[in-house]
C-alpha cells in the first residue's frame, strides 16, 4: 500500500515552484529534484487533488498530497560486527556507534552498517515501524560521527521515544573542535535548516528550511581551534555541522561545510555525540547515558595542546 504525505502551504511559501517546494520538504528522504519532478510527472502529486506540473506556482493555502511509491526493499542480513554497548535491556539498546559506519543500509552501503550489527546483536527483537530497511531505527548520527545513538527493540519503545524526540525532550550532547575561536564562551546559534538548494548532498540555512537551534559552550581554546560542548533543542540533518560553518567556524575534518584542506588528516568531522538523556518508555524514569571520546578525538586534543 502507498504511503501519501501532506502538506499545506504557509504563506512564506507563496509563490515557489511546486518541485522547489517538495524538494525542501522531502529532505529525510534525500531525493533530487530531477526524482521529485519525476514523481510529479508520473502523477504522484496533487495539488488541491489535482494533477499539477513543475513549474506551478503554489498559493497560500494550498494542500499538497504526495503518493510516495513502496520502495523496493533489499533484504538485509545480519552480520557479526562488534558493538560497543553504553546500555540493554529488554527494550531499548544504546551503542556508542564507530567512525566511519553508516547506521542504515542504503544505496552504496547495503553491509556493514549499524543495522547489519545490531540485527545480529538482537536477533528478531527490533521496532519494524521504520521498515526492512531500518529496523530499530528511530534516530541517527552522520557516518563520521561517533558516539549514543538509541536502537529500539519493540515497536511501543519505538514510537515513545519517537514521540520524545518529536517535542525536543530529548537531552542531546556533543563535543565537536572547531576552526578558530568564536566571539562569546556561550551562545547559541539559530537558523532554519533545509536540503542545499544546488547540492543535495549538503544541507543549509534557508527560510524554508525547519526551525534548528544550537547551544554551544566553549571547554577550551586552542591556537587556531576551539573544543567546545554543543546541546541541540532541535535535532535536524547536519545541523551542528551546518551551524557551525555558517558562522565561520566549520568542525575540523568537515571537508563538505569547511575547508577541503585537512592538515590533521582526519577521516570526517571531528564530532561526538556525547551523551543522550530521554524517559524510559518502560520505568518512566529519566536515564542518561554517555559514550566515552573516541581514541582519534583524544590524540587531536593532545596534538592542538602541543601545537
Amino acid at each position: 500500500m502507498d504511503n501519501i504525505i501532506h502538506f499545506q502551504v504557509e504563506e512564506k511559501e507563496v509563490d515557489y515552484r511546486l518541485d522547489k517546494y517538495l524538494f525542501n520538504k522531502l529532505t529525510d528522504f534525500s531525493f533530487s529534484r530531477s526524482f521529485i519532478q519525476k514523481l510529479i510527472k508520473d502523477k504522484f502529486v496533487f495539488v488541491d487533488g489535482r494533477e499539477a506540473k513543475s513549474n506551478c506556482k503554489l498559493k497560500y493555502g494550498q494542500n499538497i498530497e504526495v503518493v510516495m511509491p513502496q520502495p523496493k526493499e533489499t533484504e538485509i542480513l545480519p552480520e557479526n560486527i562488534p558493538l560497543d554497548v553504553l546500555y540493554e535491556d529488554s527494550d531499548l539498546l544504546i551503542v556508542n556507534k564507530p567512525k566511519n559506519m553508516v547506521v542504515h543500509p542504503s544505496k552504496g552501503h547495503i553491509t556493514g552498517t549499524l543495522v547489519n550489527a545490531v540485527m545480529f546483536h538482537c536477533k528478531d527483537s527490533l521496532s519494524g515501524i521504520n521498515g526492512e530497511i531500518r529496523p530499530g531505527i528511530v534516530h541517527r548520527i552522520d557516518k563520521d560521527t561517533t558516539g549514543s545513538l538509541i536502537i529500539c527493540k519493540n515497536d511501543e519503545t519505538h514510537i515513545a521515544i519517537a514521540e520524545q524526540i518529536k517535542v525536543h525532550s530529548v537531552k542531546r550532547i556533543y563535543r565537536g573542535i572547531l576552526l578558530g575561536h568564536l566571539k562569546e564562551p556561550e551562545g547559541k546559534v539559530e537558523g532554519n535548516i533545509g536540503r542545499h538548494p544546488t547540492d543535495r548532498k549538503k544541507m543549509a540555512i534557508v527560510p524554508e528550511g525547519k526551525s534548528a537551534i544550537t547551544h554551544y559552550r566553549v571547554i577550551r581554546e586552542f591556537s587556531n581551534a576551539s573544543y567546545v560542548e554543543f546541546q541541540l533543542e532541535t535535532g535536524r540533518t547536519h545541523q551542528i555541522r551546518v551551524h557551525m560553518a555558517s558562522i565561520g567556524h566549520p568542525l575540523l575534518g568537515d571537508v563538505l561545510y569547511g575547508s577541503q584542506k585537512n592538515p590533521y588528516h582526519l577521516a570526517g568531522q571531528a564530532l561526538h555525540a556525547m551523551t543522550i538523556g530521554f524517559i524510559h518508555p518502560k520505568t518512566g524514569e529519566y536515564m542518561e547515558v554517555s559514550a566515552p571520546l573516541p581514541e582519534y578525538f583524544e590524540k587531536l586534543l593532545l596534538t592542538l595542546d602541543r601545537s
